[in-house]
């Protein structure tokens, strides 16, 4: 809960000095709520209910270890309110923040992400008056988050659809995505295989940056077919080679998207979702994940074309 304006909740206390046990455990206390200290022993906060049941349990504690502690409620004037502000202002703490962030985005690596977000969590708990640096660095960080799991960004323009004579092109091709597939990249190998080139082979890639030039990228950033706008992977190729207007590959885009980046839900999604976990998990490599899942496209686009166009 936000604070009150103008209103504040200060804590004062004092421990003896030889329970020094008793006086670390405030100290780490008063640390994790983010508590301005105005001097020894006093700590304020801005009002706010969880704020002062925190105050009031340290309060309590501090009394059980044989000290003395009460908790007052003030409303502060406009040159109080200036100087409270200024005590809680965590700008310095999100412009470290986004310091790392930058310094990673070059090789991101997905436990210095976790350790940033981690950081960055603890820093917005105690940040009572948020403003454009907390969101400036959680966008950042989702930014980073996207680069270290590989994930493709999406990105604008229109999607160019294909001239039949240009299909001659991508045939007989070697195609490359990123390795371990997932949904998006397992439902593009099969609608390559099946509908855009029978001979293609495939390349998975440690890396996007380690892709041939010579072959034809899907689902990463740069690749030729990739996110644009609010379409995933599968649809811009069923766009492209003029596949979208089949209804039973357009049933099928709706659960990969759904699958991959959310949106409108889709009744079967989630069981398709689990069965391509499993088949995932089991297979020792992509090239039978490939082969495995396209068998579970191939009985869903066959299902959705015996079905009735209007269901």
């Amino acid at each position: 809960m936000y604070p009150n304006a103008n209103d504040w909740l200060i804590l004062v206390s004092t421990l003896p000095a030889r329970n020094t046990a008793a006086r670390m455990r405030l100290w780490r206390a008063i640390k994790a709520l983010g508590c301005a200290t105005l001097r020894d022993g006093v700590y304020l906060l801005p009002l706010t209910p969880e704020a002062d049941a925190a105050l009031r349990a340290l309060a309590d504690d501090v009394r059980a270890a044989t000290g003395s502690a009460d908790v007052l409620r003030i409303v502060a004037n406009t040159d109080q309110q200036v100087a409270f502000l200024a005590l809680f202002d965590r700008s310095a703490d999100y412009g470290r923040l986004l310091a790392a962030i930058h310094a990673l985005q070059a090789t991101p690596d997905a436990k210095a992400v976790t350790a940033l977000q981690r950081d960055f969590n603890n820093v917005a708990a105690i940040d009572y008056f948020p403003g454009p640096a907390q969101q400036q660095v959680q966008a950042a960080l989702a930014e980073l988050t996207a680069l270290a799991s590989g994930e493709p960004r999406p990105g604008y323009g229109a999607i160019r659809r294909l001239a039949s004579a240009d299909s001659a092109n991508y045939r007989g091709r070697t195609w490359a995505t990123r390795k371990n597939l997932w949904v998006d990249r397992m439902a593009c190998g099969w609608l390559i295989r099946r509908f855009i080139d029978r001979k293609a082979k495939f390349l998975w890639l440690e890396s996007p940056k380690k892709c041939p030039k010579e072959a034809l990228g899907f689902d990463f950033d740069g690749a030729s077919f990739t996110h644009v706008g609010d379409k995933v992977s599968f649809e811009v190729l069923a766009i492209s080679f003029g596949l979208d207007t089949d209804p039973a590959i357009a049933r099928i885009a709706a659960i990969v998207h759904c699958l991959d980046v959310g949106g409108a839900p889709v009744a079967e999604a989630m069981g398709i979702e689990a069965v391509l976990a499993g088949l995932r998990a089991s297979a020792s490599n992509d090239d039978k994940r490939l082969a495995e899942a396209a068998r579970v496209f191939d009985s869903l686009y066959h299902n959705y074309k015996q079905e009735p166009p209007n269901e």
